[in-house]
């Protein structure tokens, strides 16, 4: 359920958001009246998930997070097309499992330039205008992290380690914005319904190790995230900063070890 009206004339830019968790979230934004725009490197896949919501109340901005003039340009048409920046959204993001002796120094790159560089230029660009924000809980960012970001994954350390600097960077952030008005905060989801784990979805095997991490039984959806981000971008968590809130089904509750009680 929605309180339809919480976001009227906020504005949002939710990076990755043509598909998955991030489309997930731009739709809870917009249907609580919230300008939102939509972001990813495929123009056709921003198009139609822009569509599905309406035009009146979008904008769509196709390009790479991980390039610090797109970071400046996309806040640029933000604010000249609504006139403000209330939230931030950073959850462009990307995952390549292997050993990392065998990753070459692309793979390397591509991981760290989007899930870290990404968030700090797109970060970096936005803060002028979010410490303007005359939102009602403030200025906001809100980055999309994961469990992987506290914790670690015998197959996924370069993730590991790209998520674990969005962690401390939302701490630190949080520090140092705090008394300008600006609230940073994090969402660690588990699994989660997405293009990014769609081979985990489909594997027997994988889908049932991750089912003895769950206390709930069943794979996240991105209206679960979406939900906790409209939580933290509104005026009822104006005293929250800082925090870096699992929404993983009870995966952190136990450290990420399997859970046989269910």
């Amino acid at each position: 359920m929605t309180q339809l009206a919480r976001f009227t004339g906020f504005t949002v830019i939710v990076t990755g958001s043509s598909t998955g968790i991030g489309a997930g979230i731009a739709r809870r934004f917009h249907a609580e009246g919230a300008n939102v725009v939509i972001n990813a490197r495929n123009a056709d896949k921003c198009a139609e998930t822009a569509a599905s919501m309406g035009e009146e109340r979008t904008l769509v901005v196709p390009g790479d997070v991980a390039s610090p003039d797109f970071a400046d340009e996309i806040v640029g048409k933000t604010t000249e097309r609504f006139g403000a920046l209330d939230c931030l959204v950073n959850n462009a993001g990307v995952a390549d499992q292997g050993m990392l002796h065998k990753m070459s120094n692309e793979q390397i790159d591509r991981v760290i330039d989007i899930n870290v560089k990404g968030v700090l230029y797109m970060s970096r660009a936005a803060i002028p205008a979010l410490i303007e924000s005359k939102a009602a809980g403030g200025g906001s960012i809100i980055n999309i992290s994961s469990v992987s970001g506290t914790g670690g994954d015998s197959m996924l350390p370069l993730y590991n380690a790209s998520k674990g600097a969005v962690t401390n960077l939302t701490r630190g952030l949080a520090l140092q914005l705090g008394a300008k008005g600006v609230r940073v905060n994090t969402i660690n989801p588990s699994v989660t319904r997405s293009d990014m784990v769609e081979g985990i979805l489909g594997n027997e095997q994988a889908m049932a190790m991750m089912m003895n991490r769950l206390a709930i039984k069943r794979v996240g959806e991105p209206e679960d995230i979406a939900a906790a981000a409209a939580f933290l971008a509104s005026e009822d968590a104006s005293f929250i900063t800082g925090v870096n809130l699992p929404v993983d089904g009870g995966v952190s509750a136990s450290n990420g070890q399997p859970n046989f009680m269910g």
